[in-house]
């Protein structure tokens, strides 16, 4: 069937330039107060569609969820599930690791994207363990960011699910869905992360990101967001946005093709 634009009449045109206007307008009136009424409020549906979090990476010690965590860069958990028993098996401690050769670490995870970059920094972390922490996986941001390897966001991993310290997991599906939720306007992961610290009190930090990331794999997909199968959907502004651009009225007015 050849493709047709509808027309619409200005009045109409007009009333549907004014509810996008009115929506926005809805995301720039809440203040900070509401805004962490409507964060907890989120919180507590995530916890319940969310109750059990953990590290989907497997590991058997501290040093091990730090290497997993590195390897998972711009790479599956699944993928790198598959190639960290041999690893670990043959290199379960920073010394053991830090000794090996490199092209024998290459080989391993030669699999994984970037597997020459993270073997290098695999082997100089492993050394730094050695050398400046005797063998051990400090416990505060500011020691793991100086790892090779380690940013923020690992270091808030090995924050929250290994020393049980409050920290914030700011990954891909964490800073879409914050932006969605309208709890960050930043693009900035460090920024986003300082976005959510004053929404939730600390020890809710690490829980409430992981959620996040859980519930943008799930459910707050990049492309597509379920918004129907979503829990949290009427606390969240861009639902009304998407829900709008959905309607045929608007696609009409913006010149989408109607069969």
């Amino acid at each position: 069937m050849p493709e047709r634009k509808l027309s619409i009449p200005k009045a109409a045109s007009k009333s549907v330039r004014s509810q996008s206007v009115s929506l926005i307008r809805r995301r720039t009136k809440e203040n900070l107060k509401e805004r962490i009424v409507r964060t907890g409020a989120i919180a507590t549906r995530l916890r319940q569609a969310y109750p059990e979090i953990r590290v989907p990476l497997d590991y058997g010690t501290t040093f091990q969820l730090l290497v997993a965590v590195i390897l998972s860069a711009q790479c599956t958990d699944a993928a790198v599930n598959k190639i960290t028993p041999e690893l670990f098996r043959r290199f379960p401690t920073p010394d053991r690791m830090a000794d090996a050769p490199l092209a024998q670490i290459e080989s391993m995870i030669r699999t994984l994207g970037l597997f020459r970059s993270k073997a290098r920094s695999l082997k100089a972390c492993a050394r730094q363990l050695v050398e400046l922490f005797d063998g051990e996986v400090p416990a505060t941001m500011e020691e793991l960011t100086t790892l090779a390897g380690v940013g923020r966001k690992t270091a808030n991993v090995i924050l929250g699910h290994a020393f049980h310290l409050p920290g914030i997991i700011v990954d891909t599906h964490c800073k879409r869905v914050s932006r969605r939720l309208d709890l960050s306007r930043s693009e900035d992961p460090v920024e986003i992360e300082r976005d959510l610290s004053r929404l939730l009190p600390a020890e809710q930090w690490t829980g409430f990101s992981h959620r996040l990331i859980i519930h943008g794999r799930q459910i707050c997909h990049a492309r597509k967001p379920d918004c129907k199968a979503c829990m949290v959907e009427e606390l969240c502004p861009s639902s009304l946005l998407i829900a709008h651009r959905s309607n045929p009225r608007t696609q009409a007015h913006n010149g989408q093709a109607q069969d």
